[in-house]
């Protein structure tokens, strides 16, 4: 590495927060605080390293998409982050959370995409026909920054402050279903954190992944058929206790849960 390649840096200081499970500065020192191409870079190379070391690419997430979420970490658009197969704890009877750094929990619908969209996007209508079909799904967010302290290219260079995620059990097709019209509670041990709906997701989670299958595009990593998308975030994040169970119930897709392990790190 040569002091003048900042995407390496920023790669490797996330690495090592990861790896060490200790957060690490923001990136942006080494990005600036809007060169957001450079952002996707850093994580590029961090999506080849996984996958270099054996990860299965799985999907894409969606952050970033609900006011309320973007007010509470001070950003102002919406980002994407690479899901691996590594990172659905859907099975999990309980999640460990000694792996883990500072973990949210947040409420979405997810999409399983059938056909690639690798062509090009203008709205919702272009990509309806490619979901097979939706889930509600529980996104783990976490953040390698310290104290959440990010701007757009912090949270872009770190794959999106991805964690990990569940999928719900319910699929339902979009003639089933309007995920616009959605409403969502996440529980907390039987009591509610967070409420919001379908419209809170970009206007509509479909404009969300529209928005999401023109970007991948653009950066050349257009969605496949197979890839699980989380369409971002329906409510407010919360952050997760240890020991606790959450659970979110999503207008006709029904509930989804995760229950975390008690040790803290």
């Amino acid at each position: 590495m040569t002091p003048h390649d900042p995407i390496r840096a920023a790669a490797d200081r996330l690495r090592t927060a990861q790896d060490d499970l200790v957060p690490c500065p923001p990136v942006r020192d080494l990005l600036g605080v809007d060169d957001i191409d450079s952002a996707y870079a850093v994580q590029d190379l961090f999506a080849e390293r996984r996958i270099a070391a054996g990860a299965r690419l799985a999907g894409r997430k969606i952050g970033l998409t609900s006011p309320a979420v973007q007010r509470q970490l001070g950003v102002d658009q919406p980002d994407f982050g690479v899901l691996f197969d590594d990172m659905d704890v859907s099975a999990a009877a309980e999640i460990p959370v000694a792996g883990l750094l500072q973990p949210k929990i947040e409420a979405e619908i997810a999409f399983v995409l059938g056909t690639d969209l690798d062509r090009e996007i203008a709205g919702p209508d272009d990509v309806r026909d490619a979901v097979v079909h939706a889930v509600a799904a529980l996104e783990i967010v976490d953040s390698r920054i310290a104290g959440w302290d990010i701007k757009i290219t912090d949270t872009v260079a770190d794959n999106g402050s991805s964690g990990l995620f569940v999928l719900g059990d319910r699929p339902l097709t979009l003639a089933e279903f309007t995920p616009a019209d959605v409403v969502m509670e996440l529980r907390a041990d039987g009591v509610p954190v967070s409420k919001g709906d379908g419209a809170a997701c970009l206007g509509d989670p479909l404009n969300a992944l529209a928005w999401l299958a023109a970007g991948a595009r653009r950066y050349g990593r257009p969605l496949r058929a197979g890839e699980v998308v989380l369409s971002g975030a329906l409510g407010p994040m919360v952050p997760v206790t240890p020991g606790t169970r959450y659970e979110a119930e999503i207008t006709g897709l029904g509930v989804v849960t995760a229950s975390f392990t008690k040790e803290a790190r």
